[in-house]
C-alpha cells in the first residue's frame, strides 16, 4: 500500500484531528506520533533522525495516510517517493502555535525522563534529536527562533509542492476543503476535535 497523503504541517497543527478525519473518510491508516508513541518506534525514527537512509515501504507498510512528527520533516523524501501522492499543509497562527507547542509537546520534552519506563526515555531521545535539535537548532525555548523555524518550514513546503498538489489547511475549515481535495463526499458528523492542550496534559501525565 503507497501513501495517498502526505502531511507536511509540523506538529500541534492540529494533526490529531487530521488524522482522525482522514481515517474516517478512507484515507486509514493514518501515520501519526500517536504509533510510534504506542508501537514502540522511537528508535527508527531515531535512526533516520541521525542520518539513516530509510525504507519508506517499509516505515509506512499498511499506512494510507502520514501527518505530524516525525514524517513531516521528510515531507520532500515522501513526496518524491510516492508521487501520486498529495500533500497536505496544516497550519496554525505562529503565535498560537508556539503557545500550544511549550505547553505541550516542548515542556515534555525538555522533562527529566531518568525515571520513565524505557520506551518513554526512547521516545524522548528520538523526540529531542529529530525535533529539539534537528528542526529547531535547540532552541524551543527561544519563541522568536522557533517561530521563524515554523513559517520558514510552511514556506518551504508552498514553494516546494506544486499548487496542484497541495493543500493548504486550517482545522477551522473543517470537512469542505479537504473533502474536495481528495475527491470524496463530506461526512455528516462533525469535523473532529481532539487533542487539546489539555488532552495531551491528561495523557502525558498517564504515560510519564
Amino acid at each position: 500500500m503507497a501513501l495517498s497523503v502526505i502531511g507536511a504541517g509540523f506538529g500541534r497543527t492540529g494533526t490529531l484531528s487530521l488524522k482522525f478525519a482522514l481515517e474516517r473518510i478512507g484515507f486509514g491508516p493514518c501515520y501519526h506520533m500517536m504509533e510510534v508513541i504506542q508501537n514502540d518506534l522511537a528508535g527508527t525514527w531515531y535512526d533516520i533522525a541521525c542520518g539513516k537512509a530509510p525504507d519508506w515501504d517499509a516505515v509506512f507498510a499498511g499506512y494510507r495516510a502520514t501527518v505530524d512528527w516525525p514524517a513531516c520533516n521528510f515531507y520532500r523524501e515522501l513526496a518524491d517517493q510516492y508521487p501520486d501522492a498529495k500533500v497536505i499543509l496544516s497550519l496554525r497562527d505562529p503565535e498560537k502555535w508556539y503557545q500550544s507547542c511549550s505547553n505541550t509537546i516542548f515542556r515534555a520534552m525538555m522533562s527529566d525522563m531518568q525515571a520513565a519506563p524505557p520506551p518513554v526515555q526512547r521516545q524522548m531521545a528520538m523526540a529531542r534529536k529529530l525535533i529539539v535539535e534537528n528542526t529547531f537548532d535547540g532552541r524551543i525555548d527561544d519563541p522568536a527562533h522557533a517561530m521563524a523555524v515554523y513559517r520558514r518550514h510552511n514556506e518551504a513546503v508552498q514553494a516546494t509542492i506544486p499548487a496542484e498538489r497541495l493543500l493548504v489547511f486550517e482545522a477551522a475549515q473543517g470537512w469542505e476543503p479537504l473533502c474536495r481535495f481528495l475527491g470524496v463526499p463530506v461526512p455528516d458528523d462533525p469535523y473532529p476535535r481532539v487533542n487539546t492542550t489539555e488532552d495531551f496534559a491528561q495523557h502525558f501525565r498517564r504515560e510519564a
